[in-house]
């Protein structure tokens, strides 16, 4: 080696950041470089001639001289991966030397060295002394350090998580072992391997597992799937599984994949979805029985209960037949009121049976229990004692069946019967639900069959009131009609009238009072019969009109309104007198000219402080006067004048042999007038109709009334 390479060699061994030395065989320091001296803040000549034991702490020095001795003795390099130091600087020429800007007196910093000692041979091959190469792997220590954490802290994540990870080669085969999934499938290394990890996935989710991801594996995308694994006890569990691919250099390496499982999160969502379905089929129940509740309130008759009944029976509970039975106590029957709900089979015993026939009615009502079979087993069960059971059930579609008692104060007034074509169970809830219905029924059953008996007394009452028949007057046509109002079964106060007088002359009148129930009905009562007392004393409209104004002063209260139309002509000449207190003004007819509504001023109604007035009204041959009620011509969705309106131009489009026929106009009338409209109001009708006379009677008209 020239004087050029042993200046290099000795800046590198002083310079380079490794440590160097070299030990003679007495042990002692012969050459030190700055890198290896300054590990205890000394300069390298400190180190010449002393043994490690005079400048190295303890710990160091005995392991240091103990290596030096080994490889003096065996002639073999010995390597000491990691040697921990405590590196002290505390002195300024050391802080000065290594310039790293530390104050001095700084404390022990831990450091990781690598240590390789090396024999050192002389020209004749005998040991001249050791060599010692120290290298700094405290960075690389230190990572290998917190990959080593972060891959306890990621498996402590896993095992924490219920997570199980597994890798696969880029094709999608596992090729790596997963404890974790084998730990809890059973399957032994060689069955997981490969594509054995489909086995464990649930048949029926197997198919469209693999698919999926062959898919993703073929196209390189995210695989993000759920599926039921089957464990090693036998049962399943559900998994959300996704996979990545890890690519490097633009190719993919390998997958990586998680499965966690969510089985626990998958049943609180199967049991709070179950919950939320007995909750909202609760909640619909209740607001069916609202809404039955509701209808129920509104049904006036028993007819429009059982159609309440039938519809939430099939909206509620599904119900194929509905049938309401109501109880004669008198006659020990039971009579049912739609049997159009019971089945046509025979066997059955019918819709209007004794008590003491076995059937699903009749023992809800004996019993005052419900009845709930589910299935025909359980009706013969029931009634193992009728003989036409089989008979019955081998005819039917019936298949369960439910019989509620309708009680009312505690006695039994009929019951409920639902059937269906299906074995059916009444859940606890349902029974509930059908207990609250039979209720409202049962009420609603005993208001119906009293208002019933009530409006039947008041329409008796009102028609009492009303003309038996028409008086038949020569040379005049009168029909008449009255419409009550089925919508909700109140009587009105709407009335006609038709007399004659002494003098040979005809009087009609059309009223209307307003309001319902008896109330209206009495007080259209004392109206029309003050109307006759009056024109028989004095039959002028003016006069009769007055005459009545008094009497409801006298008699009805302010806020009572009251119509009344009134006129009196004589049937020969057709010349007379009208009068009206507020009330649609009369329609006019003739070949000779189209529909017009009579001109005479209207008034007011009776009662209202105001003169009296009355006008000329002719009816000649061939003409037709009707008289009517706001019934025919007004309701919620058409106004009085568009009403009026109307019916001028519904009279306009009546065939002449319909307008000369009082019955047909009537009919035609009132039929074309109601269509389309739902009748919320009574409706009276009153036609008057002078036929075309032959020659010769017409003379005589002529002469008596002095026209040529």
């Amino acid at each position: 080696m020239d004087v050029s390479d042993s200046a290099l060699l000795a800046t590198l061994l002083r310079e380079a950041p490794i440590g160097f030395a070299f030990f003679g065989t007495d042990l002692c320091f012969r050459r030190v470089n700055r890198s290896l001296a300054r590990l205890y803040g000394r300069n390298g000549a400190d180190h010449i001639g002393l043994p490690p034991s005079r400048v190295w702490p303890e710990p160091l020095a005995a392991s240091a001289e103990s290596a030096i001795r080994r490889v003096l003795a065996d002639d073999q390099p010995f390597f000491e991966p990691d040697q921990p130091i405590s590196m002290l600087k505390n002195s300024r020429a050391a802080s000065e030397e290594n310039g790293d800007g530390e104050r001095p007196g700084a404390g022990p910093q831990a450091r990781h060295w690598s240590f390789s000692w090396f024999p050192s041979h002389d020209p004749e091959g005998a040991i001249s002394g050791v060599a010692l190469i120290a290298v700094d792997v405290t960075e690389r220590r230190n990572s290998e350090e917190a990959v080593r954490r972060s891959e306890e802290r990621y498996r402590s994540l896993v095992q924490a998580g219920a997570q199980v990870v597994w890798v696969t080669t880029p094709t999608g085969e596992i090729a790596e072992d997963s404890p974790e999934w084998r730990w809890i499938t059973g399957q032994t290394l060689e069955e997981y391997l490969g594509n054995g990890w489909l086995d464990a996935v649930h048949p029926e989710d197997r198919e469209r597992v693999e698919r999926d991801w062959r898919e993703c594996v073929g196209g390189g995308k995210i695989f993000d799937n759920r599926y039921r694994v089957r464990t090693k006890s036998g049962s399943y569990r559900h998994y959300d599984v996704r996979a990545v691919p890890i690519e490097r250099d633009g190719k993919i390496i390998e997958w990586v994949g998680a499965s966690t499982d969510v089985t626990a999160q998958r049943e609180a969502e199967e049991m709070r979805g179950r919950l939320t379905e007995q909750l909202s089929a609760a909640a619909l129940r209740t607001a069916r029985l609202q809404q039955a509740t509701s209808m129920l309130a509104e049904a006036l008759t028993v007819e429009q209960v059982v159609e309440v009944i039938t519809e939430v029976g099939r909206s509620a509970i599904g119900a194929d037949r509905s049938a309401v039975a109501l109880l004669d106590p008198e006659r020990l029957r039971v009579h049912t009121v739609n049997p159009g709900g019971l089945p046509d089979s025979p066997g059955h015993p019918g819709g209007d049976i004794p008590l003491d026939i076995p059937s699903v009615v009749t023992l809800a009502i004996t019993t005052r229990r419900p009845v709930l079979v589910e299935n025909p087993d359980g009706l013969r069960r029931t009634f193992a004692e009728v003989a036409d059971l089989d008979l019955f059930l081998s005819h039917t579609d019936e298949r369960a069946w439910v019989g509620m008692p309708l009680l009312a104060a505690g006695s039994a007034i009929g019951a409920l019967r639902f059937s269906f074509s299906r074995p059916r169970k009444i859940t606890d809830e349902e029974r509930v639900f059908l207990e609250a219905l039979a209720g409202q029924c049962a009420l609603a059953l005993e208001r119906a069959s009293l208002f019933e008996r009530e409006h039947t007394t008041a329409e008796t009452l009102q028609r009492s009131l009303l003309p038996d028949r028409l008086p038949s007057v020569p040379g005049i046509i009168l029909d008449a009609r009255y419409l009550p109002v089925t919508r909700n079964m109140e009587i009105g106060g709407d009335w006609y009238d038709a007399f004659r007088l002494p003098d040979g002359r005809l009087a009609v009148a059309a009223g209307d009072v307003m309001g319902k129930g008896l109330s209206a009905a009495a007080g259209m009562g004392r109206v029309r019969n003050a109307l006759r007392a009056l024109a028989l004393t004095d039959p002028r409209p003016a006069a009769v009109l007055a005459g009545l104004d008094r009497l409801f002063t006298a008699t009805e209260l302010d806020e009572q309104v009251t119509t009344v139309a009134y006129l009196v002509f004589d049937p020969v000449s057709g010349e007379g007198l009208a009068g009206n207190a507020g009330h649609p003004p009369p329609l006019l007819m003739s070949r000779d000219a189209p529909p017009r509504l009579d001109l005479g001023e209207a008034g007011t109604p009776l009662g209202w402080a105001s003169p009296r007035q009355q006008y000329v009204f002719r009816l000649p041959p061939g003409h037709t006067a009707v008289l009517y009620s706001d019934g025919l011509v007004e309701n919620r969705r058409r106004g009085l004048h568009s009403g009026l309106d109307e019916l001028v131009a519904v009279a306009g489009q009546a065939a002449p042999e319909v307008a000369e026929d009082p019955a047909s106009l009537l009919e035609y009338l009132v039929d074309r007038m109601l269509t389309g409209y739902e009748q919320d109001d009574d409706v009276t009708v009153l036609v008057l109709h002078v036929p075309v006379r032959d020659g010769t009677a017409a003379s005589m008209i002529a002469a008596k009334t002095g026209k040529a």
